[in-house]
């Protein structure tokens, strides 16, 4: 389900300010906030201001906001001190991955080393 705000969704109401979250990040494209469930010394979510379910439902026309938060992802992780020992940036899609918030998003992970495969 794509679109600007779904009322009921978790990511869209933090994006919102309707649900405060600890905001890293706040532009009109992307929303980065710590995860309150970190796995990492360093755990963030960044998230898409439209409301995409997954990766799955991206396409072309999505390429600016991709652009953005990926920049963005990497400015977060220089601000940090984690680019030059390294950090995870990952997106997971539907159940069977781990997706427990039907809103794309991405978690920046770092301050750790992590292990491959992970789970």
């Amino acid at each position: 389900m794509t679109g600007v705000i779904q009322p009921d969704c978790l990511f869209c109401r933090i994006a919102s300010g309707e649900i405060p979250a600890k905001l890293v990040h706040d532009d009109d494209l992307v929303v980065a906030f710590n995860d309150i469930n970190a796995r990492a010394p360093t755990h963030i979510l960044l998230i898409p201001r439209e409301h995409l379910t997954s990766a799955a439902d991206l396409t072309e026309d999505h390429a600016p906001m991709l652009g953005r938060l990926f920049a963005v992802a990497a400015g977060i992780a220089r601000d940090r001190g984690l680019a030059d020992q390294g950090y995870r940036l990952v997106s997971n899609v539907g159940r069977a991955a781990g997706q427990s918030v039907d809103h794309l998003h991405w978690h920046l992970m770092g301050g750790r080393t992590f292990t491959w495969p992970p789970g």
